[in-house]
C-alpha cells in the first residue's frame, strides 16, 4: 500500500523563510529514485510501514508512505499516521532548555542541581571531578555510561521513582566534561528541569509553548491517548515474523524519547529549525527565536570523525550540538541530524542548512531508523542538481575592495588601491615586490578579465577567478576588521 504527495506550488505553507536554492522541477525529477531508495529499504528492513518527507524552503514539497500503521487491521500508512520517533524527541527537550534560558529562568552554565536539588548528595568518581552543568547534559559530557538500550525501557517510569533514582546517585563511568558518550538518562535530567524551572510538566510546556505554537497539534506525549486509528503500532521482526511491541504509557523518560508525531507535523518542526537559516534582518516570528535554534547546532570540543551514513562514502567532522548532531560533509555542506530507535520504532532526521532542505523518515519496526536511506536521498538530490547551496549576498565593503584588488592587478601597481590597503599589507611585501609579482603573473597569464563575480564566503572576505589570455587566475580577498573596511590580504594561484 501506498500514499504519495507531491507539493509543487506551496500547497502546505509551514514557516515563513527566506527564499532558498531547492529547484522544485529537478527534486521532483529525483523524486522516482528517492521513493525506490525508501520502499526498498522498507521492504529489505522488514517495516510493516514507512513514511518519508522533504521540507524545503518552508515546504513539504514531497511525502510518500508505504505499508501499514497495522498488522491486524492492515490500515495503510498514511501522512497522517503517528509514530513514536525515540530520540528525535531530544531537540524538543533542548530547545526548552534554551527557551527558558531565554527568558531568564535559567543558566546553562549553572550546575545541574540547581535546579535538581537531589543532585547535590551525588558522590563523583574523582576527587578532581567538575559538577554537572547543564550545558554538560545538552552535549551528553555529563559522565554517564551510553543507555541504550536500557534508557528506552525506563520511559514509563513516574516522576516518584525517578526522584528516588536521583536521591540514591548513579555510578558514573567517566568524570563529566571528559568525552561525549550518549546518554537518554542526562535527557530525562533536562526534562525534570525544565519541570522544576517552568513549574510545568515538562510535556505540557515544550507542547504549550513550542509544537502549538507551530501548529503540531497532532504531536503529544501520551501515546495511548491518541485515537487508535492513526497510531503506526510497533512491531519487532523476530524469528522471520512481527511481534507487536507493547504500547509504553507517557513517563518521565519521555524527555528523552516519548514524542508521537505525524509526517505532515514533523514537517512543520523541520521547517521551523530550517527557517533559522542563515542569519538576516527579518522579524523572529517563531516560538523560539532563530539565534537560539541555531544554537543548538554548537556541538561541544568532543569532535570526532565519522562516515556519511548510507551507500556513499565521505568522511564527516562530526560533534553533538544540542539534541542535535553537527556534522561538515564535503558535498552536502553543514549538516544537522539524529536518530530515533524505540522498541517499535525507528526514525530519522537530516537537515542541510546551506539549502533549507530537510528529510525525515518514520518506521514501525523496532530500532529501524532508516539513517542509510535518508542520506542517500540527500545524496540523490544532491546529484541531481536539486539542492545548491544557498549563495551569501555581496556585501558593500567586500564589492568595494575586490573592485580595488582589480584595479590593483590591471594596473600591476599597489598605488591603484593604497588607499584601501590594511596596515599590514605592505609590511610583508614591499610595493616594489608586488609589481614585481604582479608582472610575473601577467607574463605567464596574459591580460585578464578582473570584472567576473566575487564569490562572498562572509561579509568581508570571497573568493574570485578570472580568466585570462593564456589560462586563469584564482584567488582570495581577506578584508581587514577595520572601518571602513581595508583589504588585509589578496592571494592568488595561478591555472595554466
Amino acid at each position: 500500500m501506498q500514499v504519495t504527495r507531491f507539493v509543487v506550488a506551496g500547497l502546505l505553507a509551514l514557516f515563513s523563510v527566506p527564499a532558498g536554492a531547492a529547484d522544485r522541477a529537478k527534486i521532483a525529477a529525483a523524486v522516482p529514485e528517492i521513493d525506490r531508495i525508501f520502499e526498498t529499504f522498507q521492504k529489505d528492513s522488514h517495516a510493516p510501514g514507512l513514511v518519508y518527507g522533504i521540507v524545503a524552503d518552508g515546504q513539504l514539497v514531497r511525502v510518500k508512505a508505504f505499508g501499514v500503521q497495522d498488522l491486524g487491521a492492515k490500515r495503510p500508512v498514511t501522512p497522517d499516521s503517528l509514530f513514536r520517533i525515540a530520540s528525535m524527541s531530544k531537540a524538543f527537550t533542548a530547545l526548552a532548555i534554551l527557551k527558558l534560558r531565554d527568558e531568564g529562568k535559567l543558566s546553562l552554565d549553572a550546575l545541574a542541581e540547581t535546579y535538581v536539588p537531589e543532585l547535590k548528595a551525588w558522590k563523583y568518581p574523582t576527587a578532581d571531578s567538575p559538577r554537572i552543568r547543564v550545558r554538560d547534559l545538552l552535549s551528553h559530557a555529563g559522565g554517564f555510561v551510553t543507555d541504550d538500550p536500557w534508557g528506552d525501557r525506563q520511559q514509563v517510569i513516574t516522576e516518584a521513582e525517578f526522584t528516588a533514582m536521583l536521591k540514591t546517585g548513579v555510578p558514573f563511568t567517566r568524570a563529566p566534561q571528559t568525552a561525549f558518550e550518549y546518554s537518554n538518562f542526562g535527557y530525562a535530567l533536562l526534562g525534570r528541569i525544565v519541570t522544576n524551572v517552568s513549574g510545568t510538566p515538562y510535556d505540557e510546556y515544550i507542547s504549550r509553548r513550542i509544537q502549538r505554537p507551530l501548529g503540531m497539534a497532532s504531536t503529544s506525549y501520551d501515546v495511548p491517548a491518541s485515537p487508535m486509528v492513526r497510531r503506526a503500532i510497533g512491531y519487532r521482526w523476530e524469528n522471520e515474523a512481527w511481534s507487536e511491541e507493547p504500547t509504553m504509557r507517557h513517563g518521565v523518560f519521555g524527555a528523552m524519547g516519548g514524542v508521537q508525531t505525524s509526517a505532515n507535523d514533523y514537517a512543520r518542526w523541520l521547517a521551523f529549525l530550517l527557517s533559522a537559516w542563515p542569519p538576516r534582518d527579518d522579524r523572529d516570528s517563531g516560538p523560539v527565536r532563530r539565534s537560539t535554534v541555531r544554537e543548538m547546532a554548537l556541538g561541544s570540543n568532543f569532535a570526532r570523525l565519522r562516515q556519511r551514513f548510507g551507500s556513499t562514502s565521505a568522511t564527516q567532522a562530526a560533534a553533538y550540538g544540542m539534541g542535535l548532531i553537527q556534522a561538515e560533509d564535503p558535498e552536502l555542506g553543514n549538516t544537522l541530524s539524529h536518530g530515533g530507535g524505540y522498541p517499535g520504532y525507528g526514525s530519522h532526521m537530516l537537515l542541510l542548512t546551506d539549502q533549507g532542505v530537510g528529510i525525515f523518515v518514520f518506521s514501525n519496526r523496532t530500532y529501524n531508523g532508516g539513517s542509510g536511506a535518508a542520506w542517500d536521498a540527500a545524496m540523490a538530490l544532491h546529484r541531481a542538481g536539486a539542492i545548491p547551496k544557498r549563495t551569501l549576498p555581496i556585501s558593500a565593503a567586500l564589492a568595494e575592495g575586490y573592485r580595488a584588488a582589480g584595479a590593483m592587478f590591471a594596473a600591476g601597481s599597489i598605488e591603484a588601491a593604497r588607499a584601501q590597503l590594511a596596515m599590514n599589507f605592505l609590511m610583508d611585501r614591499s610595493p616594489a615586490n608586488w609589481e614585481k609579482e604582479l608582472a610575473e603573473v601577467k607574463r605567464q597569464v596574459g591580460d585578464c578579465r578582473t570584472d567576473s563575480a566575487v564569490t562572498p564566503t562572509g561579509a568581508l572576505s570571497g573568493t574570485f577567478r578570472w580568466s585570462c589570455a593564456r589560462g586563469s587566475v584564482e584567488g582570495q580577498l581577506l578584508l581587514a576588521p577595520t572601518n571602513p573596511a581595508t583589504i588585509q590580504a589578496f592571494r592568488y594561484t595561478i591555472i595554466h
